[in-house]
């Protein structure tokens, strides 16, 4: 679907003038300018072409466009990569967008004190790359890390591979530089892991998917990086042998568990029918789950797996196990959790990204697809899982549930997953945010006293509503 023509005409006289005058020749683009991708995101949203595309070089130019914005009333849709899937970087009928893509530079890094200072614009996959080269990591990792934006990482609290081990982004930002919707910069770049000094304000705009203001800037916390890692994949017989592991891995290797991913047979199946790949095991289990391990010597862990590995064996525990001998052969059993890439173009999938207490995620995902069978019999729902985090992803695929179109099939599924998550003491989003398609749920997840305290903090930073109007209220 083609996004349609803004509307110059309602446009405010001298708006453009000035924007171009504050952002130069670089800065400002208009009409057929504004690429097709631009006017939406992953989230399928329907496009929706802006005013204009603000392309600011400098914290100075973001503040200049947002005050000349504010005095205007135009509304303001920040943009990173456009990866992200709730629909929060969709631009609004006469609003303007702003991309940071301009700003992307590692501004200083520093090894000892394992800090980077970075621009909002810079890809993650910059930030892991100049992080590596220091002999350092940096502690989240997504599969969209060439073209996400850690601007956005942080505006949605993104999360990923190496949760368990690090956070969220919320745990890896030490410092935050944010433009305010009237233009006010708010410089709170301190590289200090301890700063008791009142309200932490960086904690509000991280995770607020750009209602609250524009972070221009970071101070990222770095690790060690590891000098070995080991692979495991367990075949295992239900849901608890699964927590069971967990618990033990996680006593074995203290603060080295970089993964536990777990997934069902029905996640697993589709991932070998789609690759046409051999089964890693000769007989179908109820569970795979693939765990990685980091530590100094890969030797050392690979024996300390097998350590464990023995016991849990002979307690039924574990029905079978491949510990890979090289990371070529590991990267080989990750392709089968990395199917998820591939959702898009072999189904037309329905997703969920949801969280819940650790102790009832079996119990829900089976309540869950036994509810979905019960509505729709014959449909076709997969779930994987971030299990030691809590993360739980579920997938229907739209085209299993009969006639339906797909936005009534969306509906109805959504209602039913939600109602029954909301029963389970869940979130709606654990990982994606709520943006403009998790609006109607957010309730469920948040108790009214929530939203009300949130609004007070929306209406205090941007009390004219210009700042992503629309988005998670």
């Amino acid at each position: 679907m083609m996004p349609s023509k803004p509307d110059l005409a309602s446009c405010p006289p001298g708006l453009l003038t000035e924007l171009a005058a504050a952002l130069g020749p670089e800065g400002l683009r208009l009409g057929e300018q504004i690429e097709p991708a631009r006017c939406t995101d992953w989230s399928g949203h329907a496009p929706v072409r802006p005013l204009a595309l603000l392309r600011p070089g400098s914290t100075a130019e973001v503040s200049a466009a947002l005050a000349i914005c504010h005095r205007h009333r135009i509304a303001v849709v920040p943009q990173g990569g456009l990866t992200g899937l709730a629909g929060a970087a969709v631009p609004v009928t006469g609003g303007v967008t702003l991309s940071l893509e301009r700003m992307k530079a590692v501004e200083t890094l520093d090894a000892r004190a394992a800090t980077m200072t970075v621009q909002a614009g810079a890809t993650l996959q910059t930030v892991q790359e100049a992080a590596a080269e220091a002999g350092l990591t940096f502690g989240v990792d997504l599969g969209a890390r060439g073209s996400c934006q850690i601007g956005g990482n942080l505006a949605t609290n993104a999360g990923g591979n190496g949760v368990i081990q690090f956070g969220m982004m919320r745990e890896q930002a030490l410092g935050l530089e944010v433009v305010l919707a009237d233009g006010t910069v708010l410089d709170m770049l301190r590289p200090m892991l301890k700063n008791n000094t009142g309200y932490d304000l960086k904690q509000v705009f991280i995770g607020a998917e750009g209602t609250l203001g524009v972070i221009t800037r970071a101070v990222l916390r770095l690790r060690p990086a590891p000098l070995a890692r080991a692979t495991v994949l367990l075949a295992l017989p239900d849901f608890g042998a699964a927590m069971t592991l967990l618990g033990r891995l996680q006593g074995c290797f203290p603060g080295a568990l970089a993964a536990f991913e777990l997934m069902w047979r029905d996640f697993v199946e589709l991932s070998l029918e789609w690759k046409t790949a051999p089964p890693p095991f000769a007989e179908p289990h109820a569970f795979l789950a693939l765990a990685e391990v980091t530590g100094a010597d890969e030797a050392r862990l690979q024996l300390a797996l097998e350590d464990l590995l023995g016991p849990a064996l002979e307690e039924g525990l574990v029905a079978d196990a491949v510990l890979p001998p090289s990371r070529a052969q590991a990267a080989a059993l990750w392709r089968i959790r990395e199917a998820t890439a591939e959702f898009p173009t072999r189904m037309q999938p329905i997703n969920f990204d949801i969280s819940l207490p650790l102790a009832v995620i079996g119990e829900f995902a089976e309540a869950c697809v036994n509810a979905l069978e019960q509505r729709w019999p014959g449909q076709r729902s997969v779930r994987f899982g971030h299990l030691g985090d809590g993360n739980l992803h579920l997938s229907t695929d739209a085209r299993s549930l009969g006639t339906l179109s797909f936005a009534d099939a969306e509906a109805a599924v959504e209602e039913l997953v939600y109602g029954l998550l909301a029963r389970y003491g869940g979130s709606v989003s654990a990982e994606h945010g709520i943006g403009l398609h998790k609006k109607p749920y957010l309730g469920l997840s948040r108790s009214p006293a929530e939203l009300a305290a949130m609004r007070q903090i929306k209406q205090a930073l941007d009390p004219l509503g210009l700042m992503n109007p629309g988005k998670i209220f």
